[in-house]
């Protein structure tokens, strides 16, 4: 009798059974390729909490975690590049710079700051690779020497936090110009006793780890960075040899004297603090 026989829906199809996860939530770990909770990444300072892998995080992100309480006053933003050369390749250079801006909410691939790091007064330029891979061209070679020179006039120390693919192609022979400008304002800064510390952040090639990114009186790279002039693929077709393993990594640089410290990202705001104390007298 219909009486007693229960009456079942039809089963849904499997893929709409499926639970709906919102997208965004997980991230794949670049280097053990772990799927890890995007919120525990973001609590581990931007750290795959797996392998200790340092995402790359913006030049923002970067002064939010230097300065006190994450307080900053930005200085020479208005300062943006034009297009000396008319350049154009699959897009207009104007173009490029137009995307970039609205990307990454900055004029330029650097953002230099004045605020305090552990109650010490310092000036802080930090690249954003974001914005055409942090490449330099005469803006950010402006940007920075005019860091180093109120670093001179405020008697300040200085640090950069490089990230960077190296000299921007679309300026030319303007952009390689900003190496020496940079060089010179930095032998200045020398001369006059006052610190500069470099951070070289994933990846620092090209034109900026060949000038102000090896010239620090202290040079630290995050864990597994990428710091070389050329490429490790560029310079085995060139020399026709394999290259050893972990070749122009921290690790690596740290192991042959190229740099002074790896130092992972939770930890580095307190290895500054100590290091200018050592570095500035009466701190």
């Amino acid at each position: 009798m219909e009486w007693f026989k229960k009456k079942r829906k039809p089963r849904e199809p499997l893929g709409e059974r499926r639970l709906k996860v919102p997208d965004g939530l997980w991230l794949k770990c670049e280097n053990c390729q772990a799927i890890v909770y995007k919120e525990e990444i973001l609590r581990n300072s931007k750290v795959c909490p797996k392998c200790n892998y340092h995402f790359r995080i913006s030049a923002q992100d970067r002064m939010l975690s230097l300065f006190d309480d994450g307080k900053y006053e930005i200085i020479d933003d208005n300062i943006r590049s034009c297009d000396p050369l008319t350049f154009k390749d699959t897009k207009k250079y104007k173009e490029r710079l137009k995307e970039s801006e609205e990307k990454t909410g900055f004029s330029e691939a650097v953002v230099t700051a004045v605020g305090e790091v552990g109650k010490i007064p310092v000036i802080i330029s930090a690249m954003e690779y974001h914005f055409m891979g942090g490449s330099m061209g005469s803006v950010v070679g402006e940007k920075i020497t005019r860091a180093i020179e109120l670093a001179l006039e405020r008697r300040m120390p200085l640090i950069v936090v490089c990230s960077s693919g190296g000299a921007r192609m679309q300026e030319g022979a303007l952009s390689l110009m900003q190496m020496a400008k940079i060089s010179s304002a930095l032998a200045r800064l020398d001369e006059a006793g006052i610190p500069y510390i470099s951070i070289l952040a994933d990846p620092t090639t090209g034109g900026v780890a060949a000038s102000f990114g090896m010239l620090g009186d202290l040079n630290i790279s995050e864990p597994k960075a990428l710091v070389g002039f050329a490429g490790p693929r560029v310079i085995e077709q060139t020399i026709r040899q394999e290259l050893p393993p972990g070749f122009q990594r921290a690790e690596f640089l740290l192991e042959h004297g190229m740099i002074d410290m790896v130092i992972g990202r939770k930890e580095l705001k307190g290895i500054l603090i100590n290091c200018l104390r050592f570095m500035i007298p009466n701190q």
